[in-house]
């Protein structure tokens, strides 16, 4: 069960290290050239539409690396899930604290600098998804290695 889990855990960490890189390198440059009699109602669909898209990766994703810290895999190195859990707690966070309410201003007060502060305060996501799914691959190769 817990090799499901972790195959599970994997598979959501890279669907949302592709979405954070297509958001970084697409996404955003172009909501920072929206005009700003269309960036209220452009942003109101961004947050819909990303929310279809991020809220069932990142509920596994969360849900699967709570799992991994009660019960590891055999054959993984022990700290490598809690490295992922803290690079996971560094994405959420920057999440929470960084690009929510940059989309919160842009959504009710937009302004020229709201898409290239977006794109800037988005890096250490990108960075910590991306390191994450890398902790992941290594945890999925120990796995299959131990057996």
């Amino acid at each position: 069960m817990i090799d499901a889990v972790l195959i599970a855990n994997l598979v959501a960490s890279c669907v949302m290290t592709g979405v954070i890189w297509f958001v970084q390198h697409v996404h955003y440059p172009l909501l920072a050239q929206v005009e700003m009699g269309q960036a209220v109602a452009v942003a109101e669909e961004h947050q819909r539409r990303t929310g279809h898209v991020v809220a069932l990766p990142m509920a596994i994703e969360g849900l699967t690396t709570l799992a991994l810290l009660a019960q590891q895999s055999a054959g993984v190195t022990w700290f490598l899930p809690w490295i992922g859990a803290i690079l996971l707690a560094v994405a959420l966070g920057c999440t929470v604290f960084l690009s929510v309410p940059l989309h919160a201003k842009m959504a009710t007060n937009p302004d020229a600098l709201v898409g290239a502060k977006l794109v800037a305060t988005n890096w250490p996501r990108t960075f910590a998804w991306s390191l994450r799914a890398v902790v992941c691959v290594v945890m999925v190769v120990q796995m299959v290695n131990h057996r």
